[in-house]
């Protein structure tokens, strides 16, 4: 195999998760109970026998740091290799806030220089998938590629969420565009690129531009060596809401597509010491994911609960994601919802009430499928009403509520 450096970028804003994002990266981002989205790119990497490997972080970077540590689950931590946190610093020049995924590379160059590699890897660190990179090289070695990317096929219809490429019979690559209006392909990019290590460097060096998809692979599509490798297992953007909270739910189906049970292909992470789980005599329990140091004494109904999650006698949770160390007042109310980190929902209050309800105002391009948002730390206080779509951002104390405690749907707190 190629001797190869990962690159995993990090560090986005990710706006389109609106709460969720407000104050971590979309990679540090919780998902399906126990893990957080990088793992998922991080286990890959191992999986596929790549121990060198570099985070690159920019935005609120504080959880991902903390997540990450040293590399330990990942046995990343190591003299030769392992892993590295790269997070931008000012430049003699003045730069070094990045503006792009070609910027946060561009700043790391150095670092690429030094290392006795013949490929770089770069890799999207806010995707859920299962993938050996193995057959991505070799495929890259065989075709003496300049630039060899992964590709998945995706609904015509969402092609202007994606980088879209064109792909001739052998394999190479004819065209690519960054989010089309309109296109002939299915074939989208997932991300992943491995560039050859000397035009990577010469690349970067000669171009100024900020962002491979938007800016530089459509320009020198046409004028290098690239491939595409179709990958055909499970992947998904969960870059928008509702693609989140989807790819959370679909883990509840009987057998679903992405197996988190493979013991050849184990996801790794960073897990407190908890105790087990606890159900109480009078709790009921259906077609939900629990994780580790939960205690449910009320109803959980097709829902994803994160480790140290508190549900109280009488409480009701429904199709809803709940993350880790939130406390679930007796009697209250959760539907569809997405509750974050160690946020506090009163005794008796109903969290998604009432129908579907108006996109929410302030940000309706995001939150506009009945889903309610409860940021980190949030506290909704006791026998409170909050409908549909409405966003409750990250440390909102009882006192911004209104005094009766009913937020209308599309409401922001």
């Amino acid at each position: 195999m190629l001797r190869t450096l990962a690159l995993i970028l990090a560090g986005g804003d990710s706006p389109a998760l609106s709460v969720l994002t407000a104050e971590r990266t979309e990679a540090a981002v919780p998902f399906a109970g126990k893990y957080r989205i990088i793992d998922f790119t991080l286990s890959n990497c191992v999986n596929s026998g790549i121990y060198n490997v570099g985070v690159l972080t920019q935005y609120r970077p504080r959880s991902l740091f903390t997540h990450l540590g040293v590399g330990r689950p990942w046995d990343l931590d190591r003299a030769q290799g392992g892993l590295r946190v790269l997070h931008p610093s000012p430049t003699p020049d003045g730069g070094g806030w990045q503006r792009g995924t070609a910027d946060a590379v561009r700043y790391n160059l150095d670092l690429i220089e030094d290392q006795p590699i013949d490929a770089v890897l770069l890799l999207a660190g806010d995707h859920i998938y299962k993938m050996d990179y193995t057959p991505l090289l070799a495929m890259h070695a065989d075709h003496g590629a300049d630039v060899t990317m992964a590709v998945h096929s995706v609904n015509p219809h969402e092609s202007r969420r994606y980088g879209i490429v064109s792909v001739g019979g052998d394999g190479r690559v004819d065209r690519f565009d960054e989010k089309p209006r309109r296109t002939n392909s299915s074939m989208a990019s997932m991300g992943i690129y491995v560039f050859r290590k000397q035009f990577l460097l010469d690349l970067l060096h000669n171009n100024p531009d900020h962002d491979f998809g938007r800016h530089i692979l459509p320009k020198i599509i046409g004028r290098c060596n690239a491939f595409a490798h179709n990958f055909q297992g499970y992947w998904a953007d969960v870059g928008t809401i509702q693609a989140y909270y989807e790819a959370n739910v679909a883990l509840l189906a009987e057998s679903p597509a992405l197996d988190l049970y493979d013991p050849e292909w184990i996801i790794h992470t960073t897990s407190a010491d908890r105790p087990g789980v606890e159900i109480g005599t009078d709790a009921r329990v259906e077609n939900s994911l629990l994780s580790d140091g939960c205690r449910v004494y009320g109803t959980v109904l097709r829902s994803v609960v994160s480790p140290g999650v508190y549900i109280a006698p009488g409480a009701v949770v429904r199709d809803a994601v709940i993350m880790g160390d939130a406390w679930i007042g007796p009697d209250a109310v959760v539907d569809r919802c997405i509750v974050d980190e160690w946020a506090n929902i009163g005794a008796r209050a109903v969290v998604g009430a009432g129908e579907m309800g108006t996109p929410n105002i302030e940000q309706p391009e995001r939150i506009n499928t009945g889903l309610t948002l409860v940021g980190l730390r949030a506290h909704v206080p006791e026998g409170a009403n909050i409908g549909r779509n409405v966003a409750i951002r990250p440390r909102s104390s009882a006192a911004a509520f209104p005094k009766d405690g009913v937020v209308p749907s599309g409401a922001t707190v």
